[in-house]
């Protein structure tokens, strides 16, 4: 994994919203550097933890947001460190990344994140995760998405 020194300044931040976080870095070359999820336990916590993350992983150059109540945390935290900030929906990158069958649901469509991540982080020449908790998979869609649509 790139250092965050190695990061400043360059690629992308994505973020699945919620309390258990997906959080997936992205290089300036639109590959995909590393991931996880992170569970934060309280809104409390995600307030005082947002920040941290942002400096841990290496201050992006665009932060992006998939779901909206968790979403103030993460933009107050991009705003005292001056990180442009984009915000969509699921169906959004969804609808680019995953057919009409395979959105026909949530179980489908969580499913069907599910691989389509494994094969981002194939592609990145990542270690295969034993296990992928969908939360870090969609937010590896959802830059792989930002990605493609140039916000990174």
């Amino acid at each position: 994994m790139a250092t965050a020194g190695d990061l400043e300044g360059s690629g992308l931040l994505a973020i699945d919203l919620g309390l258990r976080t997906g959080i997936a870095r992205f290089g300036a070359d639109g590959r995909l550097v590393a991931y996880r999820s992170q569970h934060f336990g309280s809104r409390a916590a995600l307030r005082r933890g947002a920040l941290r993350v942002l400096r841990e992983w290496g201050l992006p150059t665009v932060l992006v947001l998939e779901g909206g109540s968790y979403a103030e945390a993460w933009q107050r935290a991009a705003g005292r460190v001056d990180v442009a900030v984009r915000t969509t929906t699921a169906e959004v990158w969804r609808e680019r990344l995953l057919t009409p069958a395979q959105r026909r649901d949530a179980v489908r469509a969580k499913a069907a994140a599910e691989r389509h991540a494994r094969e981002v982080i194939a592609a990145a020449g990542l270690p295969r995760p034993h296990s992928l908790r969908h939360d870090a998979a969609e937010a590896i869609c959802l830059g792989d998405w930002a990605v493609a649509e140039g916000l990174g």
